[in-house]
């Protein structure tokens, strides 16, 4: 008996470890991820968050609403705003865009507006979460052609 509970406890404890460790990104400069492809990602996030919005706004419009549906597409809107969050942060802002010496003027001014237009995207995208304006999938589209061509204007 003490050797299933044993066994049961190894079991949970490595099963909710392993699900993190598949997940996590390993920081480490392996080359495999493509700035191009983040780019196309977060385009594809706002893409599925408008989509999102669109649905909730046409189901909460009904007379016999489809709560379900209408929960599935909230869940959908912030689990891609999320996504989008991520690809900011942990890929953009601690990865790839370098701290600047502040003596060198344009390099420094390059990598505070690359922060600036980030962290506007993820207010943005906070604003995604929280309402069905798309006034807000609107900026952050604006806001992503903007950081790319800054992005890859300095590369």
């Amino acid at each position: 008996m003490k050797t299933l509970l044993r066994t049961a406890a190894l079991f949970l404890m490595f099963s909710l470890l392993l699900p993190a460790v598949a997940l996590s990104h390993c920081e480490i400069p392996c080359g495999i991820y493509d700035d191009r492809t983040r780019i196309t990602l977060l385009n594809e996030h706002i893409a599925t968050i408008e989509k999102s919005m669109d649905q909730i706004v046409s189901l909460s419009a009904e007379g016999d609403k489809n709560y379900n549906q209408l929960v599935r597409w909230v869940t959908n809107k912030e689990d891609h705003a999320d996504k989008f969050m991520e690809i900011v942060t942990q890929y953009f802002m601690t990865q790839r865009i370098k701290p600047a010496d502040p003596s060198d003027n344009e390099s420094f001014d390059r990598y505070q507006e690359s922060l600036r237009l980030l962290h506007e995207m993820l207010v943005h995208a906070m604003k995604c979460k929280q309402t069905t304006d798309k006034a807000h999938t609107a900026k952050l589209s604006e806001l992503v052609d903007k950081f790319a061509n800054l992005y890859f204007e300095q590369q």
